[in-house]
C-alpha cells in the first residue's frame, strides 16, 4: 500500500455479538474454528465472548485464546470489577489480548437500564478501565449508545476512560439508530473536542436496524475511525451487526478513494461465510451482498449480454477475489435474451446451426414462460427436440 493509504483495523465479533442472534449458540470447539479462520484471514482482533456469562463461557474464550496466534483475543467485560476480572482470566495464553470495557452513555440507558447517573457512570468507567490496565496492556472502552447520547457527556465519558488508560475508543450505534452523516459529526466533534484522542485508536460497531449499519462504518472511515467491528454475514442482535464481507470489500473496492486499506485476505470470505452458516444456523439470504447465493448469478437477458461481454460491466466484484467457486453466473429464464441462451449451450457442448438455433431458442422460450428456472438438463431437452408439428 502507497503511504497515504491508512490501514483499518478489523475487529470481528462474530464470537461475541454475532452469538446474540437469538437462537445461535457457538460450541467452544466452533469458536476456535472459526476464529482459527478469522485469523488465517489476518483479521487483527477476534473478541471471543463474554466471560463473566457463565463458567462455560469463561472457558470457550480461553480455549480461543490459547488456539488463536497472529491475532488480538478480545473479551468484552461490563464496567464492573466481576466481569473485568472474569475476562483477565479467560484471556490468560493469549498472544495478544484485550480487554472490552462497556458502559451505558445515552440517557435513556441511564434512566431505564442502568438507573445511575451521570456522575456514577464518570466513576465506572475509571474504575473499570483502569482495572483492565491492570490486567492487560490493551484495553477497548465502549460507551453504550453513543449515538443517541448527550454529545457533551459523550466527551466527558470518552476524556474518563483516555485518561484512565484505554487505548481504543469505540463509538456504537448500538440500536442502529444512527444516519451515515450523524455517526461522521459524533466522531468528528469528538476528534475535535479530545486532543488526546489522536494517541487512540478510534473505532466504530453498528447494528443493522434500519439498513444502515454499512453505510455507517464508511462514514464512520471517513470521519478518521480506524478500527471497524464486523460480523460475519451480519449476524447479531435483532436485525444484526455490521457485515464484515461487505465492509471488507467495500473498502477494497473503494479504498483509494477512502485513503484507506484492511489487510485482510478477502479470498477467504466466502469458506468463513459458509462455515459461520453452518455453525450458527442462520442460513444467507440469497439476495445477501457479496457472499448471498444470488451475488453473481445474472438473469435479465439485458444484463447476461453485458456481463458475457464484459464481466465488470454489472459485476464491481470479482467472484474470484473471495473464494467464490462458481463465479459468474448466467440463469436461464423468461427474462434472459438470445446472447445467455447461446452462451449456456455452448457451455454445455452443444453447438446449433442458424435454424436449428432459431427453433430451439423459441422452444426455451415457450418453457421459460412455464417455469421460473431453465437448467441445463431443461435446455438439453430443448436443444435436441424437433420442433412440434
Amino acid at each position: 500500500m502507497s503511504g497515504s493509504s491508512e490501514k483499518v483495523f478489523v475487529f470481528d465479533t462474530t464470537l461475541r455479538d454475532g452469538e446474540q442472534t437469538a437462537g445461535v449458540c457457538f460450541s467452544a470447539v466452533q469458536k476456535v474454528e472459526i476464529a482459527r479462520a478469522l485469523a488465517a484471514m489476518r483479521v487483527d482482533v477476534i473478541e471471543a465472548g463474554f466471560p463473566a456469562a457463565s463458567a462455560a463461557e469463561r472457558q470457550a474464550v480461553n480455549e480461543v485464546a490459547c488456539a488463536v496466534r497472529g491475532a488480538s483475543v478480545c473479551a468484552l467485560a461490563r464496567a464492573v470489577a466481576f466481569d473485568v476480572d472474569a475476562a483477565g482470566e479467560a484471556l490468560d495464553g493469549a498472544e495478544a489480548p484485550r480487554i472490552h470495557v462497556f458502559v451505558n452513555a445515552s440517557d435513556v440507558h441511564l434512566a431505564h437500564q442502568l438507573r445511575k447517573d451521570r456522575e456514577e457512570v464518570l466513576g465506572m468507567v475509571a474504575f473499570a478501565v483502569e482495572r483492565a490496565r491492570n490486567a492487560v496492556a490493551d484495553v477497548e472502552f465502549s460507551p453504550m449508545d453513543a449515538t443517541r447520547a448527550d454529545p457533551d457527556f459523550l466527551i466527558d465519558v470518552v476524556r474518563t476512560a483516555l485518561a484512565a488508560g484505554a487505548t481504543t475508543i469505540n463509538i456504537p450505534d448500538t440500536v442502529g439508530f444512527a444516519l451515515p452523516g450523524q455517526v461522521a459529526q459524533r466522531i468528528g466533534d469528538l476528534f475535535a473536542a479530545l486532543p488526546e484522542l489522536e494517541e487512540a485508536v478510534v473505532s466504530f460497531h453498528g447494528q443493522d436496524d434500519l439498513g444502515l449499519a454499512t453505510a455507517n462504518a464508511l462514514a464512520a472511515v471517513g470521519a478518521g475511525a480506524r478500527q471497524v467491528e464486523l460480523a460475519v454475514n451480519g449476524i447479531g442482535e435483532r436485525a444484526g451487526n455490521t457485515s464484515f464481507e461487505e465492509v471488507v470489500m467495500a473498502i477494497q473496492v473503494h479504498g483509494t478513494a477512502l485513503g484507506v486499506h484492511t489487510e485482510v485476505d478477502p479470498q477467504g470470505i466466502c469458506a468463513l461465510s459458509d462455515l459461520v452458516e453452518r455453525h450458527s444456523g442462520v442460513s444467507v439470504p440469497p439476495n445477501k451482498a457479496v457472499v448471498g447465493a444470488n451475488a453473481f448469478r445474472h438473469a435479465s437477458g439485458i444484463h447476461q449480454d453485458g456481463v458475457l461481454k464484459w464481466r465488470e460491466s454489472y459485476e464491481v466484484l470479482d467472484p474470484a477475489a473471495i473464494g467464490h467457486a462458481r463465479g459468474t453466473e448466467i440463469v436461464l429464464g423468461k427474462l434472459s435474451g438470445r446472447a445467455g441462451f447461446v452462451a449456456r449451450t455452448r457451455a454445455l457442448g452443444i453447438e446449433l446451426t442458424d435454424g436449428a438455433l432459431d427453433a430451439a431458442f423459441e422452444r426455451f422460450q415457450r418453457l421459460a414462460d412455464a417455469k421460473p428456472i431453465v437448467d441445463d438438463a431443461d435446455l438439453r431437452a430443448v436443444c435436441t427436440a424437433e420442433e412440434a408439428a
